[in-house]
């Protein structure tokens, strides 16, 4: 994803009971009735005092809360810049990414987004200044059984999801009545499976990434924003039945 090596803590650092990399890149780094998992405590080393807090959301997920006030240092207490350098960093092209725009939760089992096979319930939660944003979706019931700069990015190994050709057709066709312009060349997105959603004032693009663990839970979504401040909510759809279409042509659609 562009990312680059900033912050190591390990043996060599004196943790013996953690191993963590620390990447970023440009800004992108990492009470009102929440259940605490983990009262307030403090790390500390030479570059000052962090304050940490952990809180239950959904399922066996929770989020930890992160205060640096004050802290200069290079990451959080006990991290140091990274023992070895990747020589083939430099030579890779940019990301080109600029910050975290949303983190979504997938819950497994009431906003109803559906085709007759596909169905996908999604709900947006946010603090009040909107600083942060948290889609949470869950599979809904439906007739089967599963549902479930990018040049650079590729260049850089990063794999994406491959959309297929039909969902393009269904966008190129929605675009004609549309009272907004995407500016982008439609043909470069397709080839690239980048995904399109609109409204009445403007409009977002998105890819998403293939799942990064071996477990198929985990995966990242690239978004760039004109005027637009949704999630990719009609894509949902689009996305949905495009897949349906394309497995009915192949005759694999029951």
């Amino acid at each position: 994803m562009g990312f680059k090596p900033f912050g190591y803590k390990g043996l060599e650092t004196g943790s013996r009971e953690i191993v963590s990399h620390a990447v970023k890149q440009d800004k992108a780094a990492l009470k009102r009735g929440a259940v605490s998992v983990q009262e307030p405590w403090d790390e500390k080393d030479d570059g000052g005092k962090v304050t940490f807090a952990t809180v239950q959301t959904y399922g066996d997920t929770t989020h930890t809360f992160v205060e640096r006030k004050g802290y200069d240092g290079l990451f959080l207490p006990g991290y140091k810049s990274p023992i070895t350098k990747d020589c083939y960093l430099a030579k890779l092209p940019a990301g080109n990414l600029n910050f975290i725009d949303h983190v979504v939760g997938n819950q497994p089992e009431n906003e109803m987004i559906h085709t007759e096979y596909s169905a996908l319930r999604s709900i947006v939660v946010t603090n009040w200044e909107e600083t942060i944003k948290m889609p949470i979706n869950e599979p809904a019931p439906g007739k089967r059984k599963s549902q479930i700069q990018v040049s650079n990015l590729k260049e850089r190994g990063m794999e994406f999801l491959t959309i297929p050709d039909t969902y393009y057709e269904n966008l190129r066709a929605r675009l004609k009545d549309a009272p907004i312009t995407v500016t982008e060349n439609l043909d470069v997105l397709q080839q690239l499976n980048i995904l399109v959603d609109f409204d009445d004032k403007g409009y977002l693009l998105q890819i998403f990434t293939k799942p990064m663990q071996d477990r198929p839970t985990l995966f990242l979504e690239v978004i760039q924003r004109h005027n637009h401040q949704g999630f990719g909510a009609g894509n949902f759809k689009s996305l949905f039945k495009a897949i349906e279409l394309d497995q009915e042509r192949r005759g694999n659609l029951y």
